[in-house]
């Protein structure tokens, strides 16, 4: 029950982290392209919020894929079946299978991170742009948005992401740690 309480609150705290990254990020490039402060605001108070749940399903999505690559089909099916019949706490899930529970870590290979991070952006794009076009109703100011805003933010949601697998490293390495002693 407790890895499920601290993986739910990291998770929580990742997806916090990145909502108010997005939420700055997204006011100053919308006042930067319209010079104006009462679109500026309504643009980065709704977009965050839809790219925050869009955001949410692409981390959840990457996470199975990353997941899948990680573990063989013998390995997969032999948690799977011990999780569901708790046959193993967290320790020795983690003992038998390498990791306990959820982890959002930069997948490993340059080819994984590029097609993370390239469909994020064009996830981001079209959010960015349906959101814009909805308040502003002027498409070259939504298509703007569209373009710089998510460029803007793909470089922040790399830096993040590379944050936030650098704690959840440090996390895990702390509870080996702590299981060893």
């Amino acid at each position: 029950m407790r890895l499920i309480l601290n993986t739910a609150r990291s998770l929580a705290l990742k997806i916090a982290s990145y909502g108010v990254m997005h939420l700055v990020v997204a006011i100053l490039v919308a006042y930067a392209l319209t010079r104006d402060w009462r679109l500026a605001l309504a643009v980065g108070m709704v977009e965050p919020f839809f790219q925050t749940i869009a955001y949410s399903i692409h981390d959840r999505v990457w996470h199975r894929i990353e997941r899948r690559k990680r573990l063989t089909g013998f390995e997969e099916t032999a948690e799977a079946f011990t999780a569901r019949l708790e046959l193993m706490d967290a320790r020795e899930q983690t003992r038998s299978h390498g990791h306990a529970g959820h982890s959002h870590a930069m997948p490993t290979s340059f080819k994984q991170i590029a097609i993370k991070t390239l469909t994020y952006g064009l996830m981001h794009f079209v959010v960015a742009v349906a959101v814009a076009y909805a308040i502003t109703r002027d498409i070259g100011i939504a298509l703007a948005i569209g373009i710089v805003e998510p460029l803007v933010q793909t470089l922040f949601f790399t830096a993040h992401d590379r944050i936030w697998a650098r704690i959840e490293a440090r996390r895990a390495k702390k509870s080996k740690d702590l299981a060893a002693a």
